[in-house]
């Protein structure tokens, strides 16, 4: 399918599922699929808040494109003291660092955002493996039972993920009734731009006049949190000697994750540069957290 249809498709469904009585909520990370569908919804004309969900780990390059977009709203997850949540604090909470299985700072600092608005998201089936077995047009988390039932009532086709929410792909009254009934009471997403290729992506913006993020400029292909796990070994260590500031912010926590352990006696580091050298791949015995694992059958 040529780009301009796909930009025409995804400005109609913007329209078709504008809320009625609250802007969307479009989740903006300052990448470059954020960028476009922050375009795409100008070019829709529909109403919605631009947010930026404050992870602390973001590059400095990052922060300050977002800070130079018009509109965003920089928004900080908070704990129910209302506490800043930060990766520092986070990793102290949860006793362990984030891993690629493990990934709780997603789901703390970005996920909890725009509760009960429809989001619009940059998801690309593209982008990984598993938005490509699990992606669709619209995603509905939460209160699994209560959609599916809803779903099947009005005669929606959907597919149930491995988490309980469904995937959509078609574009009806059917599906439009099932997004109205949900948004409220779970998290709804709208991916305008699913099935858009990076060669879309970049000729979108182009044509726009968006240079986007300059790290892209510098050779990144994909933006995200500092130390992220899910680049593997060799990418954390490549980010963390452009920012020694950040690891050793990651060491300094887990120093401080080290002297909250409630139970120290079975954890074999001693330092957070112990943590430090497991989590980037340096320790011999990265395989494991802590002494005399048990192991359970699932």
């Amino acid at each position: 399918m040529m780009l301009s249809k796909k930009v025409d498709i995804a400005i109609e469904q913007l329209k078709m599922y504008e809320p009625e009585t609250e802007p969307y909520y479009l989740c903006y990370s300052g990448g470059k699929d954020s960028d476009c569908i922050r375009i795409l919804a100008a070019l829709a004309g529909v109403k919605h808040d631009i947010i930026h969900n404050l992870t602390t780990v973001d590059a400095p390059e990052t922060m300050q494109y977002i800070k130079s977009i018009p509109n965003v709203i920089i928004d900080k997850a908070r704990y129910p003291d209302g506490t800043h949540k930060t990766m520092w604090n986070l990793i102290v909470v949860k006793h362990m660092p984030p891993t690629r299985i493990a990934r709780y700072c997603c789901e703390e600092l970005k996920e909890q955002g725009g509760k009960y608005r429809l989001k619009i998201t940059g998801v690309r089936k593209a982008e990984s493996v598993n938005r490509n077995k699990n992606g669709g047009f619209i995603k509905i988390i939460g209160k699994p039972k209560t959609v599916q039932k809803y779903a099947t009532e009005v005669g929606a086709e959907y597919e149930v993920t491995k988490q309980g929410g469904l995937v959509m792909n078609c574009d009806n009254d059917e599906l439009r009734r099932v997004v109205e009934h949900c948004y409220r009471t779970t998290s709804t997403m709208i991916n305008p731009i699913i099935d858009w290729t990076d060669s879309d992506v970049w000729e979108f913006l182009r044509y726009y006049g968006c240079q986007g993020n300059p790290l892209y400029q510098c050779g990144m292909k994909r933006i995200g949190c500092i130390g992220c796990p899910m680049q593997g070994y060799n990418g954390m260590k490549s980010e963390f000697e452009k920012y020694p500031i950040y690891r050793n912010n990651y060491i300094r926590a887990f120093n401080r994750m080290l002297a909250n352990m409630p139970n120290k006696s079975n954890v074999t580091w001693r330092t957070g540069l112990d943590v430090y050298k497991w989590w980037v791949g340096d320790d011999p015995d990265q395989l494991s957290l802590f002494d005399n694992v048990v192991e359970v059958s699932l």
